[in-house]
């Protein structure tokens, strides 16, 4: 796949995005069968106008609220071996990164606020969030060594700046530094305690406290407590009817923790978010402290 393509199934010239969280239709440009976009029906190679923006990083270029969390543990001399093979991308809240199925290509750092999720597919055909990342990790080519296929979707939360390098140059960086190679694995370690805390999650916490725990971990990470994010969206990706969501949120505002506008949630009263979420993000907040110090994001 050229490394400025996306292959996405193009039906009826519109990109959908599962329960209508992501339907972004003008995003891209279609190269497909030249047919109108109402008659497209076959796969599309979609280019996006991100693209023509990409560009080599330094290390001096950024503050450190614009940085890699992750990258940023390295030691200088570590750090540009790999920043010599990457790139600066970006994206807008709603791109596409990875399909079920689709070779993992390259591997993506969010920078800053950006912040990146992995969605599983269900047998009803609705997505649900399995794993959040931001500046304090990484996304595709942190177990596998070389280009596997994705399991899962990954969308773009918080639209921004990502750093990118293809799989197969990260696989000779990781073989040339080894500060670099442990550097995945214990990332790698940390991810599996999200996906772990998440399936616990998930199993025994209310509607409220996942809702509270998702709103606290996306304002850590963006930086910021104004969340570009529906409620219909929110129970999307909580894998919950859109009226449960409503009603959660609906409780937040009465009691002054959130505000609500066209497309966004404002927390106004974090310490009374917290106070109703689950323990989660502490739990995982805490192992990223004892194998990658300093690397998760803080309020």
């Amino acid at each position: 796949m050229s490394t400025d393509l996306l292959q996405l199934q193009c039906v009826k010239g519109r990109l959908h995005a599962l329960n209508g969280v992501f339907l972004n239709e003008n995003r891209y440009d279609h190269r497909c069968c030249g047919q109108p976009q109402n008659a497209c029906r076959g796969t599309t190679a979609l280019t996006p106008r991100f693209a023509p923006n990409a560009r080599n990083p330094t290390l001096l270029e950024r503050s450190m609220l614009d940085q890699s969390e992750l990258l940023n543990v390295l030691s200088q001399n570590d750090r540009q071996v790999l920043f010599d093979q990457l790139t600066e991308v970006h994206f807008t809240t709603g791109d596409l990164l990875y399909e079920p199925d689709q070779n993992v290509d390259f591997c993506y750092f969010p920078l800053g606020a950006s912040i990146a999720s992995y969605f599983v597919l269900t047998d009803d055909g609705s997505i649900v969030e399995t794993l959040m990342v931001g500046r304090e990790g990484a996304l595709g080519g942190i177990v596998s060594a070389g280009i596997a296929p994705s399991f899962a979707r990954a969308n773009v939360m918080n639209g921004g700046a990502f750093y990118r390098i293809p799989l197969d140059r990260l696989e000779r960086v990781k073989r040339s530094s080894p500060a670099v190679d442990a550097l995945f694995t214990r990332y790698a370690d940390c991810m599996m305690a999200q996906v772990f805390q998440s399936i616990a999650c998930n199993a025994i916490h209310t509607i409220e406290q996942r809702a509270a725990k998702w709103l606290i971990a996306a304002t850590e990470r963006i930086g910021r407590n104004d969340i570009a994010m529906t409620q219909e969206q929110l129970a999307a990706m909580m894998g919950i009817g859109r009226s449960y969501a409503s009603r959660v949120v609906q409780r937040f505002k009465l009691d002054d923790i959130v505000r609500t506008r066209r497309g966004g949630i404002e927390v106004t009263d974090a310490h009374a978010l917290s106070r109703r979420a689950c323990t989660c993000n502490a739990r995982v907040k805490r192992h990223f402290e004892r194998v990658l110090e300093g690397v998760y994001p803080a309020v």
